[in-house]
């Protein structure tokens, strides 16, 4: 691949950033209060930062052409740079329409979901009217491992019945928050990837109960948030059924592979914006006598930070550059080295940026606290780093004759 965006990328880096500069990041401090003192209400500006970023063109940039007017076309590779600057502001990817883990769920419908199940579902989507949650980790059963999970979907006639209970269900919690893409087991005596189905679930469908929300690290990620989701006797009808008894493993694949690519790039634009932050913090104050930019620790700590950010950054465009070019079963080996590095690197980075920054680095006055928790977070969504690892060593011993 090259290394240089093409000149079309680059105009769209210059149109996200302005945006940003002009609508989103003036706003960060008051976002801050009004989601920790209104839990589960949206940010009264959102709406019109929604219709902002549609009139400026900036809207819906995840989805790939082949998905028709909704979509500006862009390759991964091409969307990578401009995920990255979304991740810069934790909760900016939902003025443009790209947040998780609406995301993956229109990628879904798009990919899978039949002309009625996109009429309903992936246009009100598409234009930002509703939200959408997934449902498949479970509290009873190890979730990564999928195979595990215990819901079940039996059909009845001309209705599947569900019964089961999820958790970190994010977006659960927004209050537009209108339909649910479960995963359930629909053949417990099929062989074993092949027992499970995805189905959409209405979120106001008779049976369905949000239980709790789920704090992470003691926040609530207000409005999104996430929940636990108990399931009985939940009726929908049979055409809710996506692609078809069984299909629930590979439409998960085909979910993923974008999605975490999405992800890491997030996290390397909250990594590259600490970064910014630690080395602003260590030119303006001073400790036992001079700037703490002066310090040799210091000044080692941001260029690891820098090294490890260019790495990261280069390995995910690396990533989406294959799946652009041979799909994602081409690149499930670098999409494992993404999800292993990135979550990780940015941990690391943001760590040092707190540090530097002393006690103003874990209050809510910075966004570093939160870069932290969601960065954090992500070393177990999505897959935790064991399975990833455990995956990509298996294929690189046998890929190297190892057997």
């Amino acid at each position: 691949m090259h290394f240089e965006y093409s000149e079309t990328t680059q105009d769209n880096i210059r149109h996200l950033s302005a945006f940003l500069d002009e609508h989103i990041y003036p706003l960060e401090a008051d976002y801050r209060t009004f989601t920790r003192d209104n839990p589960w209400r949206v940010y009264p500006a959102m709406e019109a930062l929604k219709e902002r970023a549609r009139a400026a063109g900036l809207w819906n940039l995840f989805l790939p052409e082949e998905y028709g007017a909704f979509s500006p076309g862009l390759t991964n590779v091409e969307y990578a740079p401009l995920a990255e600057l979304m991740g810069r502001v934790p909760w900016a990817s939902e003025v443009f329409n790209c947040n998780a883990p609406d995301t993956g769920n229109m990628e879904v419908l798009a990919k899978y979901g039949t002309a009625e199940q996109q009429r309903d579902w992936l246009h009100p989507l598409l234009e930002g009217r509703i939200r959408s949650a997934f449902l498949m980790t479970e509290p009873a059963v190890a979730s990564s491992d999928a195979t595990n999970i215990e819901t079940s979907i039996r059909r009845e006639g001309e209705e599947y019945v569900i019964n089961g209970r999820k958790w970190w269900s994010t977006g659960a919690m927004h209050p537009d928050c209108r339909l649910y893409i479960v995963m359930g087991k629909t053949d417990a005596g099929a062989p074993r990837h092949l027992q499970q189905s995805m189905i959409l679930v209405p979120a106001d469908t008779p049976g369905v109960r949000v239980e709790r929300p789920l704090s992470a690290f003691g926040t609530f990620d207000s409005p999104h948030g996430h929940a636990e989701i108990s399931l009985t006797d939940v009726r929908v009808p049979a055409a809710n059924l996506l692609l078809g008894e069984g299909r629930g493993f590979e439409i998960a694949q085909g979910r993923l592979g974008p999605g975490r690519i999405h992800h890491c790039m997030r996290l390397i634009g909250a990594a590259q914006r600490s970064l910014e932050m630690m080395s602003r913090r260590a030119g303006e104050r001073r400790a036992f006598g001079r700037e703490l930019s002066k310090f040799s620790s210091i000044r080692q700590e941001v260029a690891r930070s820098r090294c490890e950010i260019e790495q990261a950054r280069l390995l995910t465009l690396s990533a989406a550059d294959r799946i652009d070019r041979g799909g994602i079963k081409e690149a499930k080996d670098l999409i494992a080295m993404i999800k292993i590095v990135c979550p990780t690197m940015a941990c690391t980075v943001i760590d040092r940026a707190i540090q530097v920054h002393g006690g103003l680095g874990v209050s809510g006055d910075t966004p570093l606290a939160e870069f932290y928790v969601y960065a954090r977070s992500i070393r177990l969504a999505d897959g935790p780093d064991e399975v990833h690892l455990y995956q990509l060593g298996r294929n690189t011993i046998a890929g190297l004759g190892g057997g």
